[in-house]
């Protein structure tokens, strides 16, 4: 099939046509895809937070309501990338066996493929082909390991920063720098002992709305719901060119880490040779046609 074929296919609800098709976009056949689909608009939902507050759990919950809504679901599972086979490392998505025979939805992890960041350099293509296909909604999930899930705020708006009562989450959180992105904050689990304490001690550290819930049982669902529909009338064009800066500068370092000449002039920093500075310029200069 070419990829006109696949395209048709998938916005017919063919999923295997769209995982075909996310797969191109992973590989170095990304812009033979990207040339022929429109932008179409789309909600970008980022999660993030530590392993085990449930991530997984929320976004089964979201996606059942975003479904009751009438909306086709896509939920991107960005995770570290395996060291022999480049592949993800968590594609079984154990949470999400309610939504697995519903055509609406689609679940897909991507390997970060050495992308320090923690995105996969391949997301915002792949978020651009899924609008094009129909999805009016995908839900990003990052792996929640510190500081670089900060990237995540590039792509997504609203992002959630999901926590849980006690174990130091909330002050491990503001150190990590990851509250600093966080549009909301949910404390999952908040049946739990100390979920009020928690809930405190966030909102000593980030002005940010703060959701309770128990997403394993659906509560607090609907509150998670109407803070991010609240969070979206609130946006602007200033913060949508601040995530577009943010976006294209994490792809610009991803592409810089690739330069042939990077190795060239480190050696020649190490060897006293150049200086740092120069050798930027260097890497940054218009390469000079051979």
């Amino acid at each position: 099939m070419t990829i006109a074929d696949l395209i048709a296919s998938a916005r017919n609800g063919s999923q295997r046509a769209a995982g075909r098709l996310l797969s191109l976009v992973e590989s170095e056949r990304r812009d033979e895809v990207l040339a022929v689909v429109e932008p179409a608009p789309i909600d970008v939902i980022g999660l993030t937070g530590p392993p085990g507050a449930g991530k997984s759990t929320t976004i089964a919950a979201l996606v059942g309501a975003y479904r009751a809504r009438g909306s086709r679901v896509a939920v991107l599972a960005v995770d570290p990338s395996s060291p022999f086979s480049g592949g993800a490392l968590l594609g079984d998505r154990i949470r999400m066996t309610a939504h697995i025979n519903d055509s609406d939805v689609l679940i897909r992890s991507v390997a970060t493929r050495g992308h320090l960041g923690g995105l996969a350099a391949a997301v915002p293509a792949a978020i651009r082909l899924l609008g094009a296909i129909g999805y009016g909604v995908v839900l990003l999930e990052t792996v929640g390991v510190g500081q670089s899930e900060v990237e995540i705020a590039a792509v997504a708006d609203p992002t959630i920063v999901i926590l849980n009562p006690g174990a130091g989450d909330a002050v491990q959180a503001a150190k990590a720098g990851v509250l600093e992105v966080a549009d909301i904050v949910a404390v999952n689990k908040a049946d739990r002992e100390g979920a009020e304490q928690t809930v405190r001690d966030l909102r000593a550290e980030t002005k940010a709305p703060i959701v309770s819930l128990v997403a394993a049982r659906g509560e607090g669902v609907a509150e998670l719901m109407a803070a991010i529909d609240d969070h979206r009338r609130t946006d602007s064009r200033e913060r949508r060119l601040a995530r577009a800066r943010a976006q294209i500068l994490s792809l610009a370092q991803t592409r810089l880490r690739t330069e042939p000449d990077l190795d060239r002039l480190a050696e020649a920093v190490v060897d006293g040779h150049d200086d740092p500075y120069t050798a930027a310029e260097k890497l940054l200069a218009p390469r000079q046609p051979e």
